[in-house]
């Protein structure tokens, strides 16, 4: 946990709770340093240094005092304590302080909570999610007509891994979000030939450290079956989203249906008045909270987007910027940004600001394409892979994207080679 903005901080430990006596922090006490002294007629034991795993891994001069009950230590310490939830949020967040020069006194109160403020000298804004790093590819449309359910991992310097062995069905069609802050989901598409009337609602949760989950069904309450829908992050909790796609009579949707950030899809949300209804869009997020879902085919081809709120509310349409086309890929960049590339065999580039706004035309490096798909990667950049060339069929290379947005030159050809797949971030770890 990284506490920023503080001089000095005073930690109590309930004893009880953290599973240790008085007598077991004396011991551990003498056992990770030597230049210890008590006080007279007092339990205060004084340390010229201290180390250990309670609040970090490096020296720094602190005073202790340990009654039967709790353990309170204070000094001047690194900014961070190690291991346990801040107010709630995990131990991967960062606390800040409004100003540098204050002093914080926080109690451990249980697994759960973790670290609570019982003073500081500034309020302490909520703890700000650390960026994903890692990415995910899977499934989609392999050959004529050999769908797959194989994935690829991307590691958090934007190399593509080869292929890992499905575990869920083989589909074409679908789409993927990040989701519950460091993991992955994959939802809906066409699970073999035959069109619509084989679309599905299955969903495959991806853990944060990679590996693809079995199938859910979602057959129970209202989940449409659906697919080429749009995803996307939003909320301050790990929530996602996916909305408009075609459903198994063939028509283009709407609705749209909120996912939990333990990965629960809920039943359908009618379309608002104002959004056209669409499929092969794109989905991604933006601003820190919100999301957009832009492009798409409602015949022919559109360049309008809808914002999707902190609350998963969907807007109305925002007319069209860029060139309309339909099934390009999408992804955030620069911890706040959304970027739209490619789409129906163009290599067209739009950028969204973190307050929403798409931008004009720009033109990526790589080979035009479509039905490929995006996602980011090393905390602020992004990449796409993946798609179908209009001339080379179905292609298994990357471009990736600086946290500036520039999208780069095709790399070396890593995977199956396939169209129609989904594309997510997910993982804290680098």
């Amino acid at each position: 946990m990284i506490v920023n903005g503080i001089d000095t901080i005073t930690v109590t430990y309930n004893l009880q709770e953290c599973g240790i006596s008085k007598s077991n922090v004396i011991d551990a006490m003498y056992s990770k340093e030597e230049r210890y002294k008590y006080k007279n007629g007092e339990d205060e034991i004084h340390y010229a240094y201290w180390t250990g795993s309670f609040i970090s891994s490096e020296y720094h001069t602190i005073g202790v005092y340990c009654s039967d009950d709790r353990m309170t230590i204070n000094g001047s310490i690194p900014k961070f304590v190690n291991g346990n939830n801040f107010q709630g949020e995990a131990d991967t967040y960062t606390v800040d302080y409004d100003t540098v020069g204050q002093s914080l006194n926080i109690v451990y109160a249980d697994s759960t909570k973790g670290w609570l403020p019982v003073s500081d000298d500034a309020v302490s804004d909520v703890g700000v999610a650390p960026a994903t790093q890692r990415a995910i590819f899977g499934f989609g449309n392999a050959g004529s007509p050999a769908f797959t359910g194989v994935t690829n991992l991307v590691n958090s310097s934007g190399v593509v891994q080869a292929d890992v062995s499905a575990v869920g069905t083989a589909r074409r069609q679908l789409s993927a979000t990040n989701f519950g802050g460091d993991k992955a989901i994959f939802f809906g598409g066409v699970v073999s030939p035959g069109g619509n009337a084989n679309a599905s609602r299955i969903s495959n949760i991806v853990n944060n450290s990679g590996v693809v989950q079995s199938d859910v069904a979602n057959a129970s309450g209202s989940v449409t079956v659906k697919y080429q829908s749009g995803m996307t992050t939003y909320g301050s909790t790990g929530q996602a989203m996916s909305a408009f796609g075609t459903n198994s009579s063939e028509a283009n949707i709407s609705l749209s249906n909120l996912i939990s950030s333990s990965g629960v899809i809920a039943d359908d949300v009618s379309g608002v008045s104002g959004a056209t209804a669409r499929t092969a869009v794109a989905g991604a997020p933006y601003g820190g909270d919100k999301g957009i879902i832009a492009y798409g085919y409602p015949d022919p081809s559109t360049n309008i987007s809808n914002k999707i709120s902190n609350t998963g509310v969907v807007a109305s349409d925002t007319s069209g910027v860029g060139t309309a086309r339909v099934s390009p890929g999408a992804a955030g960049y620069g911890t706040d940004k959304a970027i739209f590339a490619y789409g129906e065999y163009t290599n067209k580039v739009n950028l969204v600001s973190n307050t929403g706004v798409v931008a004009t035309d720009t033109t990526a490096s790589g080979t035009a394409r479509s039905i490929g798909a995006g996602a980011s990667y090393g905390g602020d950049k992004a990449l796409f892979y993946g798609g179908n060339t209009d001339g080379s069929g179905r292609i298994n290379y990357a471009n990736l994207v600086t946290n500036q947005g520039a999208v780069g030159s095709d790399q070396s050809a890593v995977g199956t080679a396939r169209s129609n797949l989904g594309g997510a971030t997910y993982s804290y770890s680098t």
